[in-house]
């Protein structure tokens, strides 16, 4: 799965807002190339919502484990929520498993940075995580699309 890929299979969800930093938009150099994927109908980034998925094209500060400085290197991040956390790594969010390797390529793992929050994680998805990788989008999606929904009833 491709970063254009995700993008379009994100896009393509009712009501997401895709940001893209770059050059010239204001944001901070270190996100530019990296996609943020929020639910927002509007088309206005909300004040006090996280996104529900980012790609990260590079490694941050506090955050190299998963090798993104590599060369076509990037990391899927998807909030699963507890729930889906809990049935995809057979363990609930903030534990971990022995051996786990934030640098596997084509595992669904815990986020090494935001795994206690309920977020996996997938660095370069291939077949192995090409479907989990996809309902978990839209998992995430959905869940974020109730949150925006209940926050406006």
């Amino acid at each position: 799965m491709s970063i254009e890929e995700i993008r379009s299979l994100v896009a393509a969800l009712e009501g997401v807002l895709v940001l893209e930093p770059g050059p010239g938009d204001g944001t901070p150099e270190i996100a530019w190339g990296d996609l943020f994927f929020y639910y927002a109908p509007d088309g206005k980034v909300p004040e006090r919502e996280q996104p529900f998925a980012t790609v990260v094209t590079k490694d941050y500060p506090g955050d190299d484990g998963s090798r993104l400085d590599e060369p076509g290197a990037f990391r899927l991040n998807i909030a699963a929520g507890r729930e889906e956390f809990a049935g995809r790594t057979g363990h609930e969010p903030g534990g971990s498993r022995d051996g786990d390797d934030p640098a596997a390529r084509d595992t669904l793992l815990p986020h090494p940075l935001y795994g206690a929050q309920a977020w996996l994680a997938v660095v370069e998805p291939g077949p192995r995580t090409d479907d989990a990788a996809r309902d978990l989008l839209r998992s995430a999606h959905a869940a974020a699309r109730g949150r925006w929904d209940r926050r406006r009833a």
